[in-house]
C-alpha cells in the first residue's frame, strides 16, 4: 500500500485516480511515499525520509526544494502544460483589455451611483463614451517570449485573431517547434521582438536567467505605445522598472497576474491576483496529469514530467525491477551491473539516462530482488538511492 500526502486542496478529479487497493491518500499521514501539492511553501523539514517523490499540480516548482530533493534522490513532478488552456485564454482577455477602454469603461458606469434618471443616464453615456474608444487586436503585432506549452498555444490564438505573430525562445524544444504554427516569424533576439510588438506577452519559466529578463534596458526597446503582458512569474520583470518606463511615457500600459506594491493605484497598470490557472477545468487536469505521474513512478520508476530527474519510461519484461539513482560520474552503472553478475543474476532489459549532476537506471531481471542484493547496490560508493519495484 503506497501512501500519498497532499498539502493543499487537490482535485477530486486527481485523488479518485489513486486507486484504493493501492493507495492511501490523506493531508496527514505518517511515512508517506510521496507528496502531493499546488502552491503549498514545502520545506525541508516537512519531507520524511520516507517519500520517494513529490508531485506538483502546476507548472511552476518554485515552492519545492528542488535542489536539496536531488541530492537526495527524489524526483519532483510537475504537470506542464496542463493549465495552458486557462492561462491562454486570460492572455486573450488581457490583450482585449490592453487595446480597449473596457476597464476604465466599467469603472466609469459604476461611479454614477446619484444618477437616477435612465434617460439622462444614457445621454451622458453616449456623449462620454468616446474616452473610452480603442483599437481592434486584428492587424496588430504581438511578440511572444517563451514558445512552450502556453506561448505556442497563445501564438496560434493571436492569428486565429488576425494578428502579426513574432516568436522568441532560444531554448526551444523539437516538441515545441513541431506545436508552433509556421506563420510565426521566430525573432533572433529580444531587442527586435521588443521593437516591433505592440503588444508583448511572457511565457517563461523563473529561473536565474530570465530574472529581471525585462529590465529597464529591454523596455528602452519598445515602442512607446506598446502594451506589456506577464502571466508567467513575477520575478521575470523588474516591476520598478516598469513604473518608470510607464511614468516616462516609454510604455502605455502594463498587464500582469503579479501585483506588487510599486504598481499599485498605477493607472497604466491593470493587476490581477494570480488567477491565470484559476479554473475547475485547469486544477482538474493539473491534478490528474501529477497523480499519474507519481504512481508511474511509484509502481514502475518511469519518470516523465520531472524537473529534476531525467525522462525515462521501460516497459515492463517481468516481474522484478531495480530503480536506481546514482550520482553521474564514470564506471557507475558498470559497478551495478557487476553486483549482479555476482549474485548471477540475469539481466532482461535495462535503460540508463542522465540530467545534470545524477542519472537513473531501470534494470529488469529474471530472478526475485533480494536483500543481499540491495546492500550490494546500496553499498557502491556514488549510489544515491536504490527501489525494488
Amino acid at each position: 500500500m503506497y501512501k500519498i500526502q497532499t498539502l493543499n486542496n487537490i482535485s477530486i478529479k486527481g485523488l479518485e485516480r489513486f486507486t484504493r487497493d493501492k493507495y492511501e491518500v490523506a493531508s496527514e499521514i505518517g511515512h508517506p511515499d510521496a507528496i502531493l501539492l499546488r502552491s503549498h511553501k514545502l520545506a525541508e523539514s516537512e519531507i520524511p525520509p520516507s517519500v520517494k517523490a513529490i508531485g506538483r499540480a502546476g507548472a511552476g516548482v518554485n515552492n519545492v526544494p528542488v535542489a536539496r530533493m536531488t541530492e537526495l534522490g527524489i524526483p519532483v513532478f510537475n504537470s506542464p502544460g496542463a493549465n495552458a488552456n486557462a492561462v491562454k485564454e486570460l492572455v486573450l482577455a488581457a490583450l482585449l483589455l490592453g487595446s480597449r477602454g473596457i476597464v476604465q469603461g466599467i469603472n466609469y458606469v459604476s461611479s454614477l451611483t446619484d444618477l437616477s434618471d435612465g434617460q439622462a443616464m444614457s445621454k451622458l453615456l453616449e456623449q462620454e463614451k468616446k474616452r473610452f474608444r480603442g483599437q481592434e487586436i486584428a492587424g496588430k503585432t504581438l511578440g511572444v517570449i517563451g514558445l512552450g506549452s502556453i506561448g505556442s498555444r497563445v501564438a496560434r490564438m493571436a492569428l486565429e485573431m488576425g494578428m502579426e505573430v513574432l516568436g522568441y525562445d532560444p531554448a526551444l524544444s523539437v516538441d515545441a517547434a513541431w506545436r508552433l504554427p509556421s506563420e510565426v516569424r521566430k525573432m533572433e533576439n529580444l531587442q527586435s521582438l521588443m521593437a516591433k510588438s505592440d503588444f508583448v506577452t511572457l511565457h517563461l519559466p523563473a529561473i536565474e536567467s530570465t530574472h529581471h529578463l525585462v529590465n529597464a534596458e529591454l523596455l528602452a526597446a519598445m515602442k512607446p505605445d506598446a502594451c506589456l503582458v506577464n502571466f508567467a512569474r513575477e520575478e521575470i520583470v523588474d516591476s520598478a522598472a516598469v513604473a518608470d518606463a510607464l511614468s516616462e511615457g516609454k510604455l502605455r500600459l502594463f498587464i500582469t497576474d503579479f501585483p506588487t506594491p510599486v504598481l499599485i493605484r498605477n493607472e497604466k497598470v491593470i493587476l490581477m491576483p494570480h488567477i491565470g490557472a484559476s479554473t475547475q477545468e485547469a486544477e482538474d487536469n493539473c491534478a490528474v496529469m501529477a497523480a499519474n505521474q507519481l504512481m508511474d513512478f511509484l509502481e514502475n520508476g518511469n519518470v516523465v514530467n520531472s524537473v529534476n530527474f531525467p525522462s525515462l519510461s521501460l516497459e515492463r519484461t517481468t516481474p522484478y525491477r531495480l530503480a536506481v539513482v546514482n550520482k553521474n560520474v564514470p564506471k557507475m552503472l558498470g559497478s551495478v551491473l557487476a553486483v549482479l553478475a555476482d549474485l548471477e543474476i540475469n539481466v532482461v532489459d535495462m535503460l540508463n539516462k542522465s540530467r545534470d549532476d545524477i542519472a537513473y537506471n531501470l534494470i529488469d531481471i529474471e530472478s526475485p530482488v533480494t536483500d543481499e542484493m540491495l546492500a550490494g547496490i546500496k553499498g557502491i560508493e556514488g549510489v544515491i538511492n536504490v527501489r525494488m519495484l
